[in-house]
């Protein structure tokens, strides 16, 4: 019989950050469970990236206690943190340039050979994925099809249109299997007819590969849209933690997050 604490994926427990006079979270409680998409919303300063770069080893809480899959990773540092499945990607993506979009697959996946003692950042095409047990240039083949990436392969990162550059940074998370997922504004300057493609897109991958994701958002669309559950920040302290219907409808969100807007969708 599963109790709630095997559902539960993170727990993030009494965590407090300030830096000299300012609070950038007070007595954080949040747990997560396994296979949620939770959205994280606020104002620019409200304590959610604080919140995401505490739980990604980034920044060290003051005080407080983060426990990963009934582990405690407060202390790890970042790199040990995304060895054990949690992965995150950026507001700006980031990605090597000058390399095309195959190039940067292939070596988000050395990254991972190596990480696993199986070869180096620039392991030859053949060498095997842990997990997978498939040459590293067939499972790049397969995210960038995942990501509807492929017709993009050979072209140089940094002439990318914004949203496949997104999607491109959000594909080479996926090469570390995670069990956990952080996105950054996965919509931040994409186009309105682009955005619920490019989530639909990322949600997709995301349950084939049974991961848990947390993103922050500013579009309440996309929150209203794609969370399971919504958990809002002010000041540095959750002020909402519910699902989107009543998160963004809540008097405080309302005020402090939305500014008086009812969100749409």
């Amino acid at each position: 019989m599963s109790t709630n604490a095997n559902k539960l994926i993170l727990e993030a427990t009494g965590l407090n950050k300030s830096f000299g006079a300012v609070t950038a979270a007070k007595d954080i409680n949040i747990s997560i469970e396994r296979d949620a998409f939770v959205g994280l919303i606020g104002t620019n300063g409200a304590g959610k990236t604080t919140f995401i770069n505490m739980v990604t080893g980034y920044l060290k809480p003051d005080s407080g206690r983060i426990v990963y899959d009934g582990q405690d990773i407060t202390a790890l540092q970042p790199r040990d943190i995304t060895r054990m499945g949690i992965c995150r990607s950026f507001q700006i993506p980031q990605l090597y340039n000058s390399l095309t979009v195959f190039e940067n697959m292939m070596i988000g996946l050395g990254v991972v050979l190596h990480h696993a003692g199986r070869g180096g950042f620039f392991s030859r095409g053949e060498a095997l994925v842990p997990g997978s047990e498939k040459p590293l240039h067939v499972v790049a083949e397969e995210i960038l099809a995942r990501f509807d990436l492929s017709s993009y392969r050979g072209r140089p990162a940094q002439i990318l249109p914004g949203g496949v550059r997104k999607l491109l940074d959000i594909a080479m998370t996926m090469v570390a299997s995670p069990k956990i997922l952080l996105l950054d504004e996965p919509t931040s300057g994409v186009s309105a007819e682009e955005k619920f493609g490019i989530m639909d897109m990322v949600m997709n991958a995301v349950k084939t590969a049974g991961a848990t994701v947390l993103f922050v958002e500013h579009d309440m669309e996309v929150v209203s849209r794609f969370s399971h559950r919504v958990i809002a920040f002010y000041d540095g302290r959750v002020i909402c933690d519910a699902p989107p219907d009543v998160a963004l409808n809540d008097e405080e969100v309302q005020r402090y997050v939305i500014g008086g807007h009812r969100a749409q969708g």
